[in-house]
């Protein structure tokens, strides 16, 4: 499968928006329900907590940009060390498109962005 391909079968959305019909297998990557999102609006098909990153990561960074290199760099230690849960998502993505479904309010520094980075090989 060529890489542009690849590329657009992984999408970002926050957990805040409406489902879509193209979003594919929605996959909540967040260790924490999102708040005030009701299950059966999410439309979440599977949700995995463990690649989400770790509580002790998560508010270290903060959703600080100041730290997102740092940020960056050791979440994607904790990823790799979940190597089942990475393989379980990249298959879904060989079967169609995948939305990988976050809470943060910032859409360019958060956990999503990284883990599609490394699902893509950008990482």
């Amino acid at each position: 499968m060529s890489g542009k391909v690849f590329d657009e079968r992984v999408k970002l959305k926050r957990a805040y928006e409406s489902p879509a019909a193209d979003d594919g297998t929605r996959v909540l990557i967040d260790r924490l329900w999102p708040r005030g999102v009701k299950k059966t609006d999410a439309a979440i098909d599977c949700w995995i907590k463990e690649l989400a990153p770790s509580t002790e990561l998560r508010k270290w960074f903060g959703h600080d940009p100041a730290r997102w290199e740092e940020f960056r760099r050791r979440y994607a230690a904790e990823i790799h060390a979940h190597r089942d849960e990475l393989d379980r998502l990249r298959d879904l993505i060989l079967q169609g498109a995948v939305t990988l479904v976050y809470s943060a309010h910032d859409e360019a520094h958060n956990d999503a962005v990284v883990l599609r980075e490394i699902l893509l090989g950008h990482r």
